[in-house]
């Protein structure tokens, strides 16, 4: 079971360039996966997504790549002097045509697109992608090394939670049977107290309780809580990627306990139930980080 929280990073380097990769990733309902290149190698951003993800499966994952080519080495600068002879002989002809003198000082050629420029990279995408991806690939390793471990201790968490929630259902399943024996005895001690004494076997009394106790029976509620908890154990080892379906046992226990509490008629059953709701709201909470 992992976690969707985690960070690597990961290098790959290659005639004096390190190509470098860092990955992070948070909470996110379904996969989503953002891909940061140089400019000039941008054409690698789907090859890159694809491959992340048949690895993931859910979660936000951010991955930026970045290029070092060391302190003494720096972009050389290109000098296009045919376009800035075609920028200056199109002044030229415009400030004619206009009647106005074309004064150009040398700091204006700078303002000419595409006349002074910077080569950011020499590498093609071709020869990149190899090296790129060996640093995705360590990158990805250890995000995914760190998403198991917080995933362990995850798991550790909602297992003892599980317990405790257990305990809290075994201990309302001991309770129910008394909210019908205290609901006789208070029905039989108000009639009394009317002067309208009935035996324990008349009819009508016998029928009252009968239907109050339909109406207080959680008994169903405990066992399919029990069961979804069963399945909740299941999920957590089965190995793969579980939290969609974490996430609905938990919106299932939440509703048998709900109804428990709605039936509930009994001061101590509700503070139970109460309780129970309290831990389940803390597993939910785990749950949305889980993958």
């Amino acid at each position: 079971m992992n976690s969707m929280t985690g960070f690597g990073s990961g290098e790959a380097i290659a005639d004096g360039v390190a190509w470098r990769a860092e990955m992070s990733s948070v909470n996110r309902k379904q996969l989503e996966i953002v891909v940061r290149l140089p400019n000039e190698l941008g054409e690698l951003e789907t090859s890159l997504r694809n491959k992340l993800a048949e690895k993931l499966s859910r979660g936000r994952v951010q991955v930026n790549i970045t290029a070092d080519r060391g302190s003494h080495a720096t972009p050389s600068l290109q000098v296009d002097e045919t376009l800035a002879e075609k920028y200056f002989a199109s002044l030229q002809k415009i400030t004619k045509s206009l009647g106005i003198s074309p004064d150009v000082a040398a700091s204006d050629i700078t303002r000419w697109p595409g006349v002074f420029s910077l080569e950011q990279c020499e590498w093609t995408a071709e020869e990149a992608q190899p090296f790129i991806e060996k640093a995705v690939h360590a990158a990805l390793q250890q995000m995914l090394s760190m998403r198991q471990a917080e995933g362990s201790n995850l798991k550790t968490d909602i297992e003892n939670r599980l317990q405790a929630l257990q305990a809290l259902l075994q201990s309302a399943a001991e309770l129910s049977p008394q909210v019908v024996t205290k609901y006789r005895e208070a029905l039989r001690q108000r009639l009394t107290d009317a002067g309208l004494p009935l035996p324990l076997d008349d009819e009508r009394l016998v029928k009252e309780i009968g239907l109050f106790a339909d109406r207080c029976d959680i008994s169903e509620e405990i066992t399919r809580a029990k069961s979804h908890m069963d399945q909740f154990h299941a999920y957590m080892n089965s190995g793969e990627p579980v939290g969609r379906s974490l996430d609905f046992l938990s919106q299932e226990l939440f509703r048998e306990i709900n109804t428990m509490g709605s039936k509930a008629n009994h001061a101590t059953l509700a503070q139970t139930v109460v309780r129970a709701k309290t831990e389940l709201e803390k597993i939910r909470e785990q749950v949305q980080n889980i993958e």
